[in-house]
């Protein structure tokens, strides 16, 4: 069985919120290496790539709520900093999932995780499966 989440962000929105110094949005979002990662970023692209590492936090969470429709429970709410975008040793992007969203993955029985992300201009794309144990 394999499930699938997908989001689009709008760069200008995202910045938004990351300028934002009353909002803990930054801090709760993203983990000390998404932001290390994005802000070392070649031509001050930094929200390009946060942007589709926020897209890609959500499409995990729905592609985690899809599997636990199908395993018919009700899943509890996962932080998004449990939900950490990674580069592999090729500089492809991949998916860790801690704490929460570990512990959420391993009951739903999640037994690979594949990750796609694009940006362009004002927006980002990601594209999550997740394959399921029968």
């Amino acid at each position: 069985m394999i499930t699938v989440g997908t989001d689009l962000v709008h760069v200008p929105s995202l910045r938004e919120q990351l300028e934002d110094s009353a909002s803990a949005f930054r801090a709760r979002t993203f983990t000390d290496a998404e932001l290390a990662y994005a802000e070392s970023a070649p031509g001050g692209r930094a929200e390009q790539h946060l942007a589709a590492r926020f897209a890609a936090k959500e499409a995990t969470l729905k592609a985690l709520d899809h599997a636990a429709a199908l395993r018919k429970m009700v899943p509890p709410s996962v932080a998004l900093k449990s939900i950490e975008i990674l580069r592999d040793e090729r500089g492809r992007p991949s998916l860790a999932l801690h704490d929460d969203a570990s512990a959420l993955a391993s009951e739903l029985g999640v037994e690979r995780a594949q990750l796609s992300l694009s940006h362009d201009g004002d927006y980002a794309v990601a594209f999550v499966t997740l394959s399921l144990a029968q």
